[in-house]
Parts: structure tokens; C-alpha cells; sequence
């Protein structure tokens, strides 16, 4: 865990860092940090039985993220309707992260 939690903190100070260089050059950073998505790379968790229901009792949505979730915040940050919005980073995990 702890070279996971160095790298979304990583992550977090990068976007900010780099959202303060390039504000004045017109130049949004942001990211998104998903929580536990469906993927090929979660396959494995998933079709664990156990590892799977302790996950899926820590969300709050009670289910796997899809990739078609992230496409709305990711249109948003991408258009002019988050012109203002720098150095964020958005967590798409369901309220993972505020348990």
C-alpha cells in the first residue's frame, strides 16, 4: 500500500504544482483519481469471492465503477465550463474516500 499511497499523492501535488505554473498561460490541470473500477485489471479481485465482497461493502454505491462513469467529469474538465477550475483532483470512487 504505501507505493500506492505515495503515487495518488504523487499525483495530488503534481496537479496542483502544475495547475499554478500554467494557470497564467491559460492552461487548466486537473485530474481524476477513480476508485475501484471494472476493469481487466480488477478481473482478478473481482472473481475473488471474498476480496470482491469486502470491496463491494466499502463502497458506498455497492458496486464497481464502470469506465462510462468517468466520461461525464471527464467532458467537463476537457470543456470550457471548467475554465476556471485548476488544480483539482476529482475522486470518482462512489464516497470511497469519504468513509
Amino acid at each position: 500500500m504505501a507505493s500506492y499511497t505515495a503515487s495518488k499523492s504523487g499525483v495530488l501535488g503534481l496537479t496542483r504544482l502544475l495547475a499554478n505554473e500554467w494557470a497564467a498561460e491559460r492552461i487548466n490541470v486537473n485530474a481524476i483519481a477513480p476508485g475501484y473500477m471494472a476493469t481487466a485489471n480488477t478481473a482478478a479481485l473481482r472473481e475473488d469471492t471474498q476480496r470482491n465482497d469486502e470491496i463491494l461493502g466499502r463502497i458506498p454505491a455497492g458496486r464497481w465503477g464502470a469506465p462510462e462513469d468517468l466520461a461525464g467529469p471527464v467532458v467537463f474538465l476537457a470543456s470550457s465550463a471548467s475554465d476556471y477550475v485548476h488544480g483539482h483532483t476529482l475522486a470518482m470512487d462512489s464516497g470511497w474516500l469519504a468513509r
